[in-house]
């Protein structure tokens, strides 16, 4: 098939999902239309990698790019939206909103189709509409079961979002004005375009604009300090959001970052901007290990979870390089599985002991031991602890600091990861072999249906088991796939 076909099935899928969902209002129809549309994205996605080596390849008139970073975006996506779509099946049925039921399969798609929107976009200013569509789509489901504390969660996150994406909206502009000196006063603002230009850009104009963008979109992708929505949003949401807002939005938003770096590299402003990317992402990290050791709310440690690994692909991006952006890229996508599990895990516990609270959940292998036993493997593994992917991908990010001019942040980054690996398997000791066994009698009588547990716990098997491969075996093609990536980008600081 052609790059055309693939990214119309990839865009159309989830919309026609999404209208169908809401036009018939049928429960048990709108989850399979939802997850056949999910199936039918992830082929196309398979289908388009290979393609996309051959790239860039430009649809519609150059609005839309086919290559390979954004081809790797949308694996990562893709794969998030198959797992939640299935796990959502299982998790939704024993929530007791049958009337609102469609409605949220299609907000679902909605979401989803914004999410793979976003890495195609070749336009930067059309990049930042579709951002900003995730913003305003996903906060509906960020609010979806209409509590007090969703509602407000739901607000903080499009206040928050909103005010971080208008800086980058402004940093925008000011490329554009930048680029307008040397191209006239109206052009396409493409990724190339702005990357060729960039040797020519006012070196403190461009860093300023570089700064705005980055503090926009980093609001998106969840950076500290502009986090702030993210602890709430993640931990408010249903579990497939969860999943879903941490697996997919933050890569969606990463890919903007990943992009501008390259630009930036361009303007030969020496270390200053790869220093900044740097030391927000290590400053992630602090913030990360802070809050981690202290949680009390199961989903909020999930929530702090992907501050961490999304300040440790920020470092990845800034150390550059093949290796840093290999890194980064790697960890990308095992993070996007890791997190979907560990969102499913705390899914199932909070309908097993009825609350998100880590002090009320004791000895989970006594009332879930399937999907308790795939949970805690989950946990092992999102600390970056081997045999797992992510242990893979943080030793290459480590690798690329040590080789550059920044390799400070290498120790903190370090030390950082053994503040967090200890924190968090903490909070797991706790709800596995903390109190006594009776603090669990009252829900070993809870079972899901068995058709329910299927949906639920399949989705975590596909999740954990990829991880486990890609930690013991790093594919020669996804090499490859990660030096076509970095020589898109300039190759970045060495």
């Amino acid at each position: 098939m052609s790059p055309g076909s693939l990214v119309a099935i990839i865009l159309l899928a989830p919309l026609a999902a999404a209208l169908a969902c809401e036009l018939i209002g049928a429960p048990r129809v709108s989850e399979y239309l939802n997850l056949l549309a999910s199936i039918a994205v992830f082929a196309a996605v398979l289908r388009l990698l290979p393609i996309a080596r051959g790239g860039p390849y430009t649809l519609l008139h150059g609005y839309i790019i086919v290559d390979p970073l954004g081809a790797w975006v949308q694996l990562s996506v893709a794969a998030v939206y198959l797992l939640a779509s299935l796990y959502a099946i299982g998790y939704m049925r024993s929530i007791d909103k049958p009337a609102r039921l469609h409605r949220f399969y299609a907000l679902f798609a909605g979401f989803a189709f914004t999410v793979l929107l976003g890495p195609l976009m070749n336009n930067i200013g059309v990049y930042w509409i579709a951002i900003e569509l995730t913003t305003l789509v996903s906060t509906f489901l960020v609010g979806f079961d209409k509590t007090r504390e969703a509602v407000e969660a739901a607000w903080k996150y499009i206040v928050v979002v909103s005010a971080g994406i208008s800086l980058a909206l402004l940093g925008i502009i000011l490329y554009y004005w930048a680029g307008s000196l040397h191209l006239g006063p109206t052009y396409n603002l493409t990724w190339a375009a702005l990357r060729a230009v960039a040797p020519q850009l006012n070196p403190t104009l461009s860093l300023v604009a570089f700064l705005l963008v980055f503090i926009g979109f980093g609001t998106k992708v969840g950076l500290a300090p502009m986090h702030t929505w993210l602890p709430d949003a993640h931990s408010e949401g249903p579990a497939p959001v969860s999943a879903m807002l941490s697996g997919a939005l933050l890569n969606t938003a990463m890919i903007g970052i990943a992009r501008f770096i390259g630009v930036i590299d361009n303007v030969h402003l020496g270390a200053l901007p790869r220093t900044v990317v740097i030391a927000i992402g290590a400053l992630s990290l602090a913030i990360a290990a802070l809050f981690i050791t202290r949680q009390t709310d199961v989903k909020r440690l999930m929530a702090y979870s992907s501050v961490e690994h999304m300040g440790v692909m920020t470092l990845g991006f800034g150390f550059g390089g093949p290796l840093g952006i290999a890194g980064a890229l790697y960890h990308m996508l095992n993070h996007s599985l890791n997190k979907s599990l560990m969102f499913f895990g705390s899914g199932d516990a909070m309908h097993a002991y009825r609350s998100k609270r880590i002090g009320r959940i004791h000895h989970v292998l006594t009332a879930m031991p399937v999907a308790g036993a795939l949970w805690i493997a989950g946990a092992v593994a999102i600390t970056g602890a081997p045999p797992f992917g992510l242990f893979l991908s943080e030793f290459t990010i480590l690798r690329a600091g040590l080789a550059g001019p920044n390799a400070w942040a290498v120790y903190v980054m370090l030390l950082l990861l053994v503040v967090i690996f200890v924190g968090f398997l903490n909070r797991f000791r706790a709800m596995y072999f903390g109190e006594s066994p009776q603090a669990a009698a009252a829900v070993t009588r809870w079972r899901a249906p068995r058709q329910e547990r299927f949906w639920c716990l399949l989705p975590m098997w596909l999740a954990l088991l990829p991880l486990l491969a890609l930690g013991v075996w790093w594919p020669s093609a996804f090499s490859h796939y990660f030096s076509l990536i970095a020589a898109q980008l300039g190759g970045g600081a060495r």
